[in-house]
């Protein structure tokens, strides 16, 4: 049993360092082929062999899901009449280790008759695949992580991860949001809470940490110890929201020289905090967030009275089973 172990903890190694010597081959030819799909007007054409390609199914799936229309085309399916799908407006991503996969540079000469850009993920920098490519990127590796070293492991974990590098980046470019992601999600986990509201997972209750006005400082800072939270809110005596006070604004403070004993909780408050409808879609609420650069929102009603809070830890899924309010 110890030489498993000894050997799986071998192949991860080997994998992880194929993935991280990718990263000093990131360059200006990676930017160019986030360009040449960024400005294409039609989809990224995935194709490969094997291996290769039931990496680059992943890889299109990844594409079509982060907003990059993707789809996989078999070279071989191709050169018997699938070609048709392909338009001058698509990019071609093609994949091969050795870049000397006939059947796969038969292809590629052909959508270069149609004028397509091409993009290539290859081991081999001197092959015919990446000499026929306007891009190609080098996912080479030291070697495999199989015993005979002929086993695809260590190489397709490496393209496997530049097509995720590859999809990120696009995300980034394309202004790609948490909305977007859901639209494109709506029967996953993270789809279905993104679509679901504020009110459906937002804390409530006594489970809130909150004080009323006038209430002394270290009131406030039992509070926050009691419900284990960075906050607390601050009502007037029919929970208006007036106020918030967070750990945050006690080090501030501290740096400052104030005295905890003698200080009130509206000395030290920030007033008027950031609220959000309780109606907003948590997809939405993501995005005011990352805007505001917060991780945590009062709910109010229409008369400004505290109803309740979110944390991104109860959108991300601290809030357990929630009930899903599809929008129309």
């Amino acid at each position: 049993m110890a030489d498993s172990i000894q050997q799986a903890k071998e192949v991860l190694r080997i994998e992880a360092e194929s993935i991280l010597q990718l990263i000093d081959r990131i360059g200006p030819d990676f930017s160019r082929a986030v360009e040449l799909i960024h400005q294409a007007r039609g989809r990224v054409i995935v194709t490969g062999i094997g291996k290769s390609g039931l990496v680059g199914k992943k890889i299109a799936a990844t594409l079509t899901s982060t907003g990059t229309p993707a789809i996989f085309l078999h070279p071989v399916e191709g050169l018997h009449g699938d070609l048709g799908i392909v338009t001058r407006d698509d990019v071609i991503l093609g994949i091969s280790n050795s870049g000397e996969t006939s059947e796969l540079n038969t292809l590629i000469l052909n959508v270069k008759d149609i004028g397509l850009s091409i993009i290539a993920f290859t081991g081999n920098m001197d092959s015919t695949l990446a000499r026929s490519s306007d891009v190609a990127i080098d996912v080479s590796v030291a070697q495999e992580a199989c015993p005979f070293g002929l086993v695809p492991t260590s190489s397709t974990t490496a393209t496997l991860a530049m097509g995720d590098a590859l999809a990120v980046a696009l995300v980034k470019k394309m202004e790609f949001t948490e909305r977007d992601f859901y639209k494109f999600h709506p029967g996953g986990y993270l789809g279905q809470r993104l679509m679901a509201r504020v009110k459906d997972v937002m804390i409530a209750g006594e489970s809130m940490p909150a004080i009323h006005s006038g209430a002394p400082a270290l009131a406030a800072i039992d509070e926050m110890d009691e419900k284990n939270l960075g906050f607390v809110f601050i009502t007037d005596s029919e929970r208006h929201l007036l106020g918030i006070l967070t750990d945050g604004d006690l080090r501030r403070h501290t740096r400052r020289g104030v005295s905890f004993t003698a200080a009130v909780v509206d000395e030290l408050m920030t007033r008027s905090p950031k609220t959000i409808d309780p109606d907003t879609s948590l997809a939405h609420t993501i995005e005011i967030m990352q805007k505001d650069e917060i991780t945590t929102l009062a709910t109010i009603d229409g008369e400004g009275r505290l109803e309740g809070y979110i944390h991104l830890h109860d959108i991300l899924g601290r809030g357990g089973t929630i009930k899903i309010s599809v929008p129309r």
